[in-house]
């Protein structure tokens, strides 16, 4: 069932009400913002996953909506195939599907413990390397753009280098071996979901 609410009012309405499996939510809508109806719907429990998509792309407009119980949060303008990874990527996490133990050929990653090992053998992975693993697994056969790694792997709204992710990259290269992760040149890297 997909149920469109053209103002605040009414979206706090439907949310309280209809048992959606996921609500897309924009924060500039008309008689009431999307963060105070977000905020009403965590304080009455109702736990349905948020996505936030919404023309309000500044770092403080992110953190205000990610605290306020929002599971995601896209600007516009988006492309339609991440809006839909996200999609998935959220309902995955909501139906436990997100398996903490994944195998990427020879290299198994516990997210649990942050543990890694490459033909049994444990390997020592910084924090943000780990971080840069975690995603690039959980989007297994998806091209990963390098700002929306960057943006993931970053609380803040700071300077990110793209060629930092490539440092990461790399180190994990020759750590887990040269096949692992897949530069699409310019675009972004990807691991293979078989």
């Amino acid at each position: 069932m997909v149920d469109i609410a053209n103002n605040g009012v009414d979206a706090l309405h439907l949310g309280s009400t209809e048992p959606y499996d996921m609500i897309i939510l924009d924060i500039g809508l008309p008689q009431r913002d999307g963060i105070s109806v977000l905020r009403e719907w965590r304080g009455a429990g109702i736990k349905t996953p948020v996505l936030i998509l919404t023309a309000r792309d500044g770092w403080s407009e992110r953190v205000d909506g990610l605290d306020a119980g929002a599971d995601d949060y896209m600007t516009k303008p988006f492309h339609l195939p991440e809006l839909a990874a996200r999609v998935r990527a959220i309902l995955r996490r909501q139906s436990g599907q997100l398996n903490p133990v994944i195998e990427m050929g020879n290299v198994i990653l516990d997210t649990r413990y942050g543990r890694v090992t490459a033909d049994g053998v444990p390997v020592d992975l910084t924090a943000q390397e780990i971080a840069v693993l975690t995603y690039l697994a959980h989007n297994a056969g998806r091209m990963v753009p390098r700002t929306e790694l960057s943006e993931h792997i970053y609380e803040y709204d700071g300077d990110r280098d793209s060629n930092t992710i490539a440092v990461f990259i790399n180190r994990l290269r020759k750590k887990l071996g040269p096949d692992l992760i897949t530069t699409v040149r310019g675009r972004g890297y990807m691991v293979d979901s078989g």
